[in-house]
């Protein structure tokens, strides 16, 4: 991991089939008229951007709608959509949107729920959002080049009533491993770096920029969407001089709580809302520092407030709590446990064998989820290491290895109900959750959406070099 994380360098980001289900007719009540789908183009395709602010050093990347990140995709609650994704690149891709319940062909994963998009072709998705929150999109295809050269944008889905703030922001967080000319630096696939940490970078951006500062204005109130869009890089975020409150993980309320110890964990995939009641004085600015790293301790970007008077002289006293999502509760009674053990790794007995292609140690794969080897971005004929009865499930994950995981789970939202057998606080829902090296974890959700789900770890090396398995939903 390289360790040249100076201030002026590595505060950085990125730019930015569906039906309505029926209701059941009857006699003498009329049909409501069908809500008919937004329809949006997205193209996939090389572009030129400068991520390091310099108007004369550009990088060459590859990014949705000419940007980086992609276009922020806002959409509202039960509403339909229709997405058009154009491949121009020079490979095959598709698009998973992350954190969506949406139908199984939908969720973008080659060969398993769909063909590759190939160059030069063009696929809809369709579906409808049940759940608003913060959610995103990128490839999962050539995961690790794809989404390394910044193929990732914000999915925002509105609730139904506004969210009494004065601004609703994205940040779009990612990471970058650039050479001294600003150009990203090849070596994606090292086996070394795949079993441990992955392909963390020397640069960090702030919706596409190495940002400088995010003009604040005393006394007002910012509702703040944070997606890590990494590919390796876990945060940990302390606003200084502020009190961030987290109102939703994943997309998903939860009940209104400050981080632990002022410190925000955010590893790749996750998202996180915050409500900042700006507190600060005129015209100061305020770091925000990313500590996660011993010794590589770095600001992300500085809050800084304009030399005006404040908004109001009191934080707004409307309620920070959001409203729940129709997310189907667990019966946690009638749960059926299932294990996964996430085992390999430097450290931790890494070699195992790989299946659908070999990555990682020599001709071996690096991880393993209960003894078994995936790589790679998806394939067709994937078997499924669990089968879990529609209505019910309760899963542990227990972390073998001597490294963190941040695990996805595609199609569905999961309680997290413990660590370690200690009852996770505040409500917490989520769809990737970072187990910690030797913890144990519970979640529950009910396993109500039929088909053959992803579920992996979002370390994209250590996705692609084994750490992936399929849970089947029969």
């Amino acid at each position: 991991m390289h360790s040249d994380l100076s201030p002026t360098i590595s505060r950085a980001l990125l730019l930015g089939g569906t039906a309505v289900a029926a209701s059941a007719l009857f006699p003498g009540i009329p049909r409501a008229a069908p809500v008919e789908p937004k329809v949006i183009e997205l193209s996939a395709a090389p572009g030129r951007v400068s991520l390091v602010g310099s108007p004369d050093t550009e990088t060459n990347v590859w990014c949705y709608g000419n940007r980086i990140p992609g276009p922020d995709i806002r959409l509202r609650q039960g509403e339909p959509v229709r997405l058009v994704v154009r491949n121009q690149l020079p490979e095959d891709t598709t698009v998973h949107w992350h954190g969506i319940r949406l139908p199984n062909a939908m969720d973008g994963v080659p060969g398993l729920t769909q063909p590759p998009i190939k160059p030069g072709e063009a696929f809809t998705y369709e579906f409808t959002p049940p759940d608003a929150g913060t959610f995103w999109y990128h490839p999962h295809a050539d995961s690790l080049q794809q989404l390394g050269r910044g193929l990732a944008g914000a999915l925002i889905i509105e609730e139904p009533e506004p969210v009494p703030v004065d601004r609703d922001l994205v940040w779009v967080l990612s990471d970058w491993r650039l050479r001294s000319n600003a150009q990203i630096a090849p070596g994606f696939g090292n086996g070394m770096e795949a079993a441990m940490s992955g392909r963390v970078g020397n640069t960090v951006t702030v919706n596409g920029v190495v940002s400088e500062e995010e003009p604040v204005r005393a006394g007002e109130r910012v509702r703040l969407r944070l997606v890590n869009t990494s590919l390796a890089r876990i945060m940990a975020l302390r606003f200084e001089g502020h009190r961030p409150t987290i109102v939703a993980i994943d997309g998903q309320p939860c009940e209104p709580h400050e981080p632990d110890n002022g410190r925000l964990l955010l590893a790749p995939a996750m998202r996180v809302d915050l409500i900042l009641d700006m507190q600060g004085e005129p015209g100061r600015r305020y770091r925000v520092v990313d500590d996660f790293y011993d010794d590589l301790s770095y600001w992300l970007t500085q809050l800084a407030y304009k030399d005006e008077p404040p908004l109001r002289a009191h934080p707004l006293d409307s309620p920070l709590r959001l409203p729940r999502n129709p997310l189907p509760e667990p019966d946690l009674t009638n749960a059926e446990l299932r294990e996964l053990r996430l085992q390999g790794g430097m450290m931790g007995g890494g070699g195992m064998m790989g299946m659908g292609g070999m990555m990682g140690m020599g001709n071996q794969a690096s991880w393993a989820i209960n003894g078994h080897s995936m790589t790679g971005d998806g394939h067709a004929g994937m078997p499924p290491l669990l089968t879990l009865r529609r209505g019910r499930s309760c899963v542990s994950m227990r972390n073998e290895t001597a490294w963190w995981h941040p695990m996805h789970l595609h199609g569905h939202s999961f309680r997290v109900l413990s660590r370690n057998g200690a009852p996770v606080p505040y409500r917490q829902w989520a769809d990737t959750v970072l187990v910690r090296p030797k913890e144990t974890i519970e979640i529950a959700f009910v396993a109500d959406n039929p088909g053959d789900w992803m579920l992996h770890c979002h370390v994209t090396d250590h996705q692609v070099s084994g750490m992936m398995t399929v849970l089947r939903v029969a």
